[in-house]
C-alpha cells in the first residue's frame, strides 16, 4: 500500500479564479504533494462561468469562506497543508489558528483584526469595492486599470492586461468591508487567533511593492502573533507587487515556500 501523498489546499484572493493556482498544482505535485485548489463557495467553475455570472459569488463574506474549506479539508485523508494568497492567505490564517491543516503559507494575506496601518495605496486598490456602501451585498469586477494599479503594478502593462485577461473574475466586495472595519466590531470575521500555541508552523510572505496588501501590513500583522510559542516566521520579496504568486516570478515564491515547508518537516 502506497503512503498517502500530504494535500496540499490552495486558497486564492479576490478578483482571481481558483485556476490561476496551476502552476502551483503542478510544481507541488511534482514534490511529491496531493495538491487542490478549490474555487470559493458558489464560484462557477471557469472563468468564463464566472465572468458570465458576477452575482454567483455576490455576499460572501470571511467566514463564509472558512466553512467551506474546512468542510472540503474534513474530506481529505490526512490534515493538509494551506497556502493562501490575499484574502486566501486570511482564510488559511484563519484555519491554521482553529487547528485546522497542519501548517500554512500566507502570501500577501488580507490585513487581520488589529492591524492599524493603512498605507494610502492599500485604500486605493480597495476603492473599487467600497466606494459604493451597497457593493456589500455585490460583487465587483477590476477594470484592466485598475487590476494593474492593484494586482499588476511592478509588470509591464502587457504582462499586467494578459494576467487580467486569463485569470480576473469578479470578487465578493463583503470581505473588504469586513477587514476595514474589523477593529471597531468586537466580533470582526477577520479576528484570527493569533495566541494559539498548538498550531501548525506558519509562513507569511510579502512582496515589498505590493498595493493591495503592503508590505507595511503584512509585517504589522506578523506582529499580531507572540513571538513565543508556535512558529511564525516572514519572508520579504524585494519589488515584487501583489501578483507575485502568478506574474513571471511566481516560481521564486513557490520555491520559497516549498523549501520552507520541507525545512519544517512537511
Amino acid at each position: 500500500m502506497q503512503p498517502v501523498r500530504t494535500p496540499v489546499v490552495f486558497i486564492h484572493g479576490l478578483w482571481l479564479h481558483a485556476s490561476a493556482w496551476s502552476p502551483w498544482l503542478e510544481f507541488f505535485a511534482e514534490a511529491g504533494y496531493d495538491p487542490i485548489a478549490p474555487g470559493w463557495p458558489n464560484e462557477p467553475d471557469t472563468v468564463e462561468s464566472a465572468r458570465a455570472d458576477p452575482d454567483a459569488v455576490a455576499g460572501t463574506g470571511i467566514d463564509d469562506a472558512v466553512a467551506h474549506y474546512a468542510k472540503i479539508i474534513e474530506s481529505l485523508p490526512v490534515n493538509p497543508i494551506l497556502i493562501g494568497h490575499s484574502f486566501g492567505g486570511l482564510v488559511a490564517e484563519k484555519l491554521l489558528g482553529q487547528g485546522i491543516g497542519a501548517a500554512a503559507v500566507a502570501i500577501d494575506p488580507a490585513q487581520i483584526k488589529g492591524v492599524l496601518v493603512l498605507p494610502l495605496a492599500q485604500v486605493r486598490s480597495a476603492l473599487p469595492a467600497l466606494k459604493n456602501p451597497a457593493n456589500l451585498h455585490r460583487s465587483v469586477s477590476l477594470s484592466r486599470a485598475e487590476f494593474r494599479f492593484a494586482i499588476g503594478n511592478t509588470l509591464t502593462e502587457e504582462e499586467s492586461d494578459r494576467l487580467y485577461d486569463t485569470w480576473a473574475i469578479p470578487a465578493p466586495a463583503r470581505p473588504l468591508f469586513q477587514v476595514s472595519a474589523a477593529n471597531f466590531v468586537p466580533h470582526s470575521e477577520a479576528k484570527v487567533d493569533t495566541e494559539n500555541a498548538g498550531r501548525g508552523p506558519l509562513l507569511m510572505i510579502s512582496g515589498t511593492d505590493d498595493h493591495t496588501v503592503p508590505d507595511a501590513s503584512t509585517r504589522s500583522s506578523f506582529r499580531q502573533y507572540p513571538q513565543q510559542g508556535a512558529v511564525t516566521e516572514l519572508k520579504q520579496f524585494e519589488g515584487r507587487g501583489h501578483s507575485l504568486v502568478l506574474d513571471h516570478g511566481w516560481r521564486d515564491v513557490a520555491t520559497a515556500a516549498l523549501r520552507w515547508l520541507q525545512e519544517k518537516g512537511f
